[in-house]
């Protein structure tokens, strides 16, 4: 095929989901790009000379503006597996691979430095997560715990070491869920009976939620372990078994699912809203920019993927914070067994709707070096593990 037709053809894949040719409906659907058939129009316009709606030779190499995109492949690429952002929540949406990733065991790279990538992450922000949860289990008007106190209450409680509290429960279990996670995901679009090789949005929501429910039930004993671990005071347990034995020994077997019910709905708000975000600004990015530059650098997939975590976080917070009550429940002196809908009540009763967000600025302040940190690791192992990406 002539060079200048695949150039051509590739560029329309980005610009134009309404070109039915094979190869560029499948590549605009890859992008999951939104463009109007004016917008498309718009475009074949400013190259088009003589009015007849179509491009030729001449045409197209006298166009200034346009760049050709000659890798389309890698383009979706870089977008797609952007999405693997860990920000220490775990109800994000399964990363999509293809056929091709499967079989060259590219799939299993893309995991592992994703894994690699949320343990550095989550262990650089691990303060400001131990943080959180202090400040969601005591915090009240009574004990208006900040930032500053905070941090000043736990290093002079255990030292520096006590800032990291419940990491390790935390980063251990990261390889087990998102195995879980994604094995559930690829199963239940087959079950779904979608031939197509990308979901829509809609889809991979509902997808991405069931197969997240199915990855929290199992490892969800290990979110009661590290809640209980965070919240210990010095010398209260040995390490992470003995703080389990603790449990079932003082407490039995459903002491490692309290919270679960709140854990559970708090998926869907979060995987749908952070993907919804993703996507919206991943179109409106290619649709203004795209023509110019396929490839959104570095800075704009951070952007993306910062604001689509805080979205859904801020979403999903407050069940988040009754989940780690409910967790916390026995471990707190004096705390008597509530409910779901008891401590809604009772939060909204005795502290007002702002208790629903009580250790939501250590949350944020976290998501930005987070979603960084994850990004450099996640690209520096990909690189030591030969996985291709420009």
């Amino acid at each position: 095929m002539c060079p200048s037709i695949i150039q051509i053809k590739s560029r329309s894949s980005i610009l134009n989901r309404t070109d039915y040719r094979p190869s560029s409906s499948r590549s605009s659907r890859d992008l999951g790009v939104h463009i109007s058939l004016q917008q498309a129009e718009r475009v074949l316009q400013s190259m088009d000379k003589n009015g007849t709606m179509t491009v030729d030779w001449n045409e197209w190499k006298k166009s200034p503006t346009l760049q050709p995109a000659e890798n389309l492949p890698e383009i979706i690429l870089y977008w797609k597996h952007s999405t693997i952002f860990d920000v220490g929540e775990n109800m994000m949406v399964p990363d999509e691979f293809t056929s091709e990733e499967h079989m060259t065991g590219m799939l299993w790279r893309h995991l592992v430095a994703g894994g690699g990538a949320g343990a550095v992450s989550r262990t650089c922000t691990a303060p400001l997560d131990r943080l959180k949860v202090l400040m969601q289990v005591h915090g009240s008007h009574g004990n208006n715990m900040c930032i500053m106190s905070g941090l000043t209450q736990m290093i002079k409680e255990g030292g520096m070491r006590s800032l990291w509290r419940g990491n390790g429960i935390n980063v251990i279990k990261i390889a087990p869920e998102s195995a879980l996670k994604f094995m559930a995901y690829e199963q239940i679009k087959r079950l779904m009976g979608s031939s197509q090789e990308t979901l829509g949005i809609t889809e991979r929501f509902v997808a991405g939620s069931l197969a997240g429910v199915i990855a929290q039930s199992t490892i969800y004993p290990m979110e009661v372990l590290k809640t209980r671990l965070a919240l210990r005071k010095t010398s209260q347990y040995k390490g992470i078994s003995d703080c389990a034995k603790q449990i079932l020994k003082g407490e039995g077997m459903t002491a490692f699912y309290k919270g679960y019910v709140p854990n559970m709905l708090g998926i869907i708000p979060y995987a749908g809203i952070d993907l919804a975000v993703y996507e919206t600004l991943k179109n409106t990015w290619l649709q203004r920019y795209g023509t110019d530059d396929a490839y959104p650098g570095v800075f704009v997939l951070l952007a993306c993927g910062t604001v689509s975590s805080t979205c859904g976080q801020l979403a999903s917070y407050p069940l988040a914070l009754v989940r780690t009550r409910m967790q916390a429940q026995a471990a707190v002196e004096g705390a008597s067994q509530v409910s779901m809908t008891g401590l809604f009540k009772q939060i909204m009763k005795t502290e007002g709707p702002t208790g629903l967000y009580r250790g939501l600025t250590p949350n944020f302040l976290k998501v930005i070096p987070a979603v960084s940190i994850s990004y450099v690791v996640y690209e520096h192992i990909k690189t030591t593990l030969g996985v291709q990406s420009r």
